[in-house]
């Protein structure tokens, strides 16, 4: 980190040998709220705004302790799904952002919608990088979510069809989520696919952009809500994005955004994007509007 950034610990790493949740859970979530409330006034005099990121049980439990303290309070929540708890949480928040319309957080006239924020130096295209053809890159995590099963369901009927194409499924899934990955790879198997796609388990970011380069078309198929920043990585990258979030029918041509999750659509889509060779370049609308930078202007408009 930069020598003006400053990192507190809650304690998880001092819990890394207790896996039984049923001794150690709310011990273990206990001690976290109390290392955060000891930081949040031990560190009162070195702050003048708080900047929650995706976790609203923050702003939840120390809202009223930074009102008292006289704290901006600001709320970055990107999900298409809410409770009472985040209601609570936007209430004590002076402002919420998000990036996707359809959040649940978007709803409220004090959210304002944010750039993704992407580091477009880094993620950018390598002419000297031929991409392999017909290739198809779905990267993220494998949960159900992501809908993975209903892409290698697409892939099976691409196949079917007689075409001829590479797939890399990139990613892993989480403990809560192993039983679905096996599912996913025993498709893969049941299917014959197992020429036709590779699984490379959980990426770096600098793996990810090697693989964006690659491969011709990304697919993402994650419902409308948030808004995954691997979407407008891979188009920074120059890919062809094939996605089903309805949030993204401004920026993306009509025919690269899935609405009905339809497995035929999907593999009709894919099948006349890879024989086009069409490039549906955004590289520049994402460096104009998504970029990192971008979005600091507009974080910064917020919280000095």
């Amino acid at each position: 980190m930069p020598e003006n950034v400053k990192v507190l610990s809650l304690g998880k790493e001092s819990f890394t040998g207790f896996n039984d949740f049923r001794l150690y859970g709310l011990f273990q979530k206990f001690r976290y709220v109390l290392n955060f409330w000891k930081y949040i006034w031990q560190e009162r005099n070195k702050y003048d705004a708080v900047f929650v990121h995706m976790n609203q049980e923050y702003v939840f439990f120390g809202g009223l302790v930074w009102k008292l303290l006289g704290k901006k309070i600001t709320m970055w929540r990107n999900h298409a799904k809410g409770s009472w708890a985040t209601r609570i949480a936007v209430l004590l928040s002076d402002t919420v952002f998000c990036t996707s319309p359809q959040s649940f957080t978007a709803q409220f006239k004090k959210t304002k919608i944010m750039p993704v924020g992407i580091d477009t130096n880094f993620f950018k295209q390598d002419p000297l990088i031929l991409k392999k053809w017909n290739s198809i890159l779905f990267l993220g995590r494998i949960a159900l979510v992501k809908n993975v099963d209903i892409f290698i369901e697409a892939l099976k009927e691409l196949k079917g069809s007689g075409m001829e194409f590479y797939a890399t499924i990139a990613g892993s899934s989480s403990d809560k989520d192993a039983e679905y990955e096996k599912m996913i790879r025993d498709k893969v198997i049941a299917y014959n696919l197992g020429n036709n796609v590779m699984f490379t388990g959980a990426v770096s970011q600098i793996e990810a952009l090697k693989l964006y380069r690659e491969h011709e078309l990304y697919v993402n198929l994650t419902p409308s809500g948030s808004m995954d920043k691997t979407i407008f990585e891979a188009m920074a990258t120059g890919m062809t994005s094939l996605v089903s979030n309805i949030g993204l029918k401004e920026l993306l041509d009509d025919y690269l955004v899935v609405e009905n999750m339809d497995i035929n659509d999907i593999t009709e889509k894919i099948t006349q994007i890879l024989n086009s060779k069409k490039a549906y370049n955004l590289r520049d609308i994402i460096v104009q509007k998504h970029s990192i930078e971008r979005l600091m202007v507009e974080l910064n408009k917020e919280l000095v």
